[in-house]
């Protein structure tokens, strides 16, 4: 070894000298994420490091304010330029290789030779003794560093709060120099372990955090310290999916509206107000309004005519590759996959056992009833002592042919004025040839979509499954999460449109041995079915209410943790 003598990056930020120079293939943190980094490093990981990102009030209305500044105007002269005149140049971008940070700095004042960042920030001056909060100074102080390192003398920075139109100095002292290299080092360090910091615990934070229901913090916290979640879970997004089922509609955008348009009529609704879209059978988009939505991360599903799922057309996703590589581990795991495999097939099976036990009818008897329900909980008791996952198959099976011989005994049979009426005697598909099965394919599509995008989103890769194997076209994992969830969302959905009346045998039609919806019946049944994601269950680990479409983002994002090994347990939704 060389003379030279070797100090930890603690000793150096002791000495207020900067951390280790960033690499050539080292992304530049920007100064936004070392504020968020000294506020809750956290929200800083999952922002910068894993792409996470969720609109607020409070994150818009900060848009909002610097919608003037990131304009730009103004020339930032270069060091040996300055004069002794005030000058101003707004959305400066200057970058610093020594500190491996970049930043977009919202005003530069220069005069008397000296530079001085300027940043905006929404609301209020708040009254502490600093003048400031420490995660609004440390970023002002990275912004003064990095003109530094451009070679401007800086000897202060300001924060100008809109809330309250006053401007407070930030003083660029030894103590606030050592904080900002700490959290800058402390950043990158997390960020080459891809390791996630920790949840704050019983933050007031978090209550307001727009990354509450992607964090987690509560929910992962009861894990590991057995403190109760707060619901903090943000209102569901008010967005929903559309759908489009006209033959020959088209769907085109026109500035930030969508327009759908059929013969003789318009829609017109908000890009901000749909969250997917269903597209069924001959039904086109123009190129500018498929762009649009993949650059808004909503995803295209393509149904056919008849209502089977084809496929889907999405943006580039999210930037999480450590959950992926987590996921994939996992995968090729045996044996923590088959543990995985076997709570899942259990949890559908109970669910299953629930559904009959919740919808039997009373005039049906109660002695099979008892029977179907007892062998049921004996099968979900096998399953999760299964040792192999052509075992699990086989129990799997076994549930399932049991549960669909009882399912004609959650339908109404009692026809009105000599009405025909439903009628099942086992499971079939592709094609399925009469109304109930029909009407559970239909299901069983939807719910693939819901859960395809859903995982998506969260990062996790839908086509590569821990229990379904992949194979081409075959979204493996979302297969596997909406296991459970088959019985309590989808065939809970065809039980009530039979039940109610909501859809009649007239609204099917035959093409030999195939049975499909028509247009009328299957638009009520998709409104059944959004109808049945936006009713609120409690969640039987958290306690807290919240609709089944957010339950389901909730289960995606849990069963995330677990594979990155955040969280020991997936824990799988079960109604009693």
């Amino acid at each position: 070894m060389s003379g030279e003598t070797y100090m930890p990056d603690h000793q150096q930020l002791s000495l207020g000298l900067p951390p280790p120079p960033a690499g050539s293939d080292t992304p530049l943190i920007p100064a936004r994420m070392v504020n968020e980094w000294v506020y809750c490093p956290r929200l800083a990981y999952l922002e910068w490091v894993e792409g996470e990102w969720a609109d607020s009030g409070d994150t818009a209305q900060g848009k909002r304010v610097h919608a003037r500044v990131d304009e730009g105007s103004g020339h930032l002269p270069g060091p040996d330029e300055l004069g002794e005149d005030m000058r101003q140049a707004r959305s400066v971008t200057l970058s610093s290789e020594r500190l491996g940070v970049i930043a977009k700095m919202d005003v530069v004042e220069t005069s008397d030779g000296t530079a001085m960042p300027v940043d905006f920030k929404k609301g209020k001056r708040p009254h502490v003794a600093a003048g400031a909060y420490e995660p609004e100074r440390v970023q002002v102080c990275v912004q003064a560093m990095i003109l530094e390192d451009n070679g401007y003398q800086v000897e202060q920075g300001a924060l100008w709060y809109a809330g309250s139109r006053e401007r407070v100095p930030v003083v660029l002292d030894r103590e606030l120099r050592a904080r900002t290299l700490d959290a800058i080092s402390g950043l990158r360090a997390a960020a080459a372990a891809g390791r996630r910091p920790p949840p704050l615990q019983s933050s007031p934070k978090c209550p307001r955090c727009s990354l509450a229901g992607i964090c987690l913090p509560d929910e992962t916290n009861l894990f590991h310290k057995g403190y109760p979640p707060r619901p903090l879970n943000p209102a569901d997004d008010p967005a929903l999916p559309l759908y489009v089922q006209t033959p020959g509609a088209r769907l085109r955008k026109s500035g930030e509206q969508l327009i759908v348009e059929t013969e003789g009529e318009k829609v017109e609704l908000p890009m901000i107000d749909v969250s997917q879209v269903a597209l069924f059978g001959p039904v086109s988009v123009t190129t500018p309004a498929l762009h649009a939505l993949m650059r808004a991360e909503i995803p295209v599903s393509w149904f056919s005519t008849g209502g089977w799922l084809l496929g889907h057309t999405v943006g580039t996703g999210t930037g999480n590759v450590l959950v992926r590589e987590a996921q994939y581990r996992a995968a090729f795991d045996t044996g923590r996959s088959l543990v995985l495999s076997r709570d899942l097939v259990a949890a559908k099976i109970r669910n299953s056992r629930t559904m009959l036990r919740r919808n039997w009818r009373a005039d049906r008897g109660t002695e099979a009833r008892e029977a179907t329900l007892t062998r049921l909980k004996h099968v979900a008791e096998r399953a999760t002592q299964a040792t192999q996952t052509q075992e699990l198959l086989g129990i799997e099976g076994e549930a399932a042919a049991v549960y669909f011989a009882q399912f004609e005994n959650m339908l109404t049979v009692e026809g009105q004025k000599g009405e025909a009426v439903f009628s099942f005697s086992k499971r079939n598909r592709r094609p399925p040839a009469d109304p109930v099965n029909a009407l559970l394919s239909l299901a069983y599509a939807l719910v693939t979509r819901l859960f395809t995008g859903t995982l998506a989103a969260t990062g996790l890769d839908p086509y590569m499954g821990l229990y379904h194997r992949p194979r081409p076209g075959r979204p493996a994992l979302a297969l596997d999460l909406m296991e459970p969830f088959r019985p309590i969302v989808a065939d809970s959905c065809v039980i009530q449109v039979i039940n109610n009346g909501e859809v009649k045998l007239d609204d099917f039609v035959w093409n030999g041995p195939a049975c499909a919806l028509k247009p009328g019946g299957r638009k009520a049944f998709i409104a059944a079915f959004e109808r049945r994601l936006e009713q609120e269950t409690t969640h039987p680990l958290f306690g807290y209410r919240v609709s089944m479409r957010r339950l389901i983002d909730v289960q995606a994002r849990l069963l995330a943790r677990h594979l990155q090994g955040e969280i020991p347990t997936y824990p799988h939704y079960l109604p009693r």
